[in-house]
């Protein structure tokens, strides 16, 4: 999906709207009023699409504006997804308006997937701006260059950072406070940090509990269960279950 970049110089306010629209069109009357009638509510999506497209045509040039136009439809899929995870594992949802209106995750996937794809598309600069937004707003951090699957959950989500070379597969929650980080940093002959892989690889079905931290390019096998207060940084294989160690006595 790699375009040239020609991006201008991001303009703050102009990329909050972008967000708005996104938020809009996927999710329409949740975070503005919108026409009730099926026909009219399409009919504004068109609208708020319209309004996206000559926002994007300032702050990119045209075919990056017509690429991201291209993939509103999968970001909008991935996000349903997301809902539907909140609401398939925690117990205190009543329904999934509740988790858009009101889950902090949301907000910050929102931000994430739309950030993902610009990323991915070769735009410098703003793929940050949007997901510092998110951080600022909710205390999720997540690097717009991870790998998300579909389904992710982050239930609270307070002081979650999730590093730019993750991958994360379907089906993945994690709960507050986890950190999925670098070990440590490779450098090249003049002392120059490399950008190679170094973050944490977590397959389909994986839990991890609240305050743990996962450091380096390791990999925690499908249907894991890292419990809380956990330091990783090896590898555990597929239907694994990781809990503190028992006091030990002197």
């Amino acid at each position: 999906m790699e375009t040239n970049n020609c991006i201008k110089m991001p303009d703050i306010q102009a990329w909050k709207r972008v967000i708005a629209y996104v938020k809009h069109i996927i999710f329409p009357g949740y975070f503005e009023v919108c026409p009730g009638e099926e026909s009219l509510k399409q009919a504004y999506i068109t609208a708020e699409c319209q309004r996206l497209q000559l926002v994007l045509a300032e702050q990119l040039c045209p075919e990056q504006a017509q690429l991201f136009l291209s993939q509103i439809s999968d970001i909008s899929r991935l996000l349903q997804t997301d809902v539907e995870a909140m609401v398939a594992n925690d117990p205190a949802v009543d329904n999934r308006d509740e988790v858009i209106f009101c889950y902090p995750v949301i907000q910050a996937m929102i931000h994430y997937r739309t950030a993902h794809v610009l990323h991915k598309m070769g735009v410098a600069i703003v793929p940050r701006i949007l997901t510092e937004m998110a951080h600022s707003l909710t205390g999720i951090d997540i690097h717009p260059g991870a790998e998300i699957g579909e389904y992710f959950a982050i239930d609270h989500g307070t002081g979650v950072v999730i590093g730019e070379t993750c991958i994360i597969g379907n089906h993945v929650t994690l709960y507050q406070g986890v950190t999925l980080g670098a070990k440590n940093f490779q450098t090249d002959e003049q002392g120059n940090m490399i950008n190679v892989p170094r973050h944490p690889i977590l397959e389909d079905y994986v839990t991890i509990y609240s305050n743990t931290t996962v450091l380096g390019r390791i990999t925690i096998g499908e249907h894991s269960v890292i419990g809380g207060n956990i330091w990783l940084t090896h590898s555990v294989p597929a239907h694994s279950r990781i809990i503190q160690s028992k006091e030990i006595k002197q």
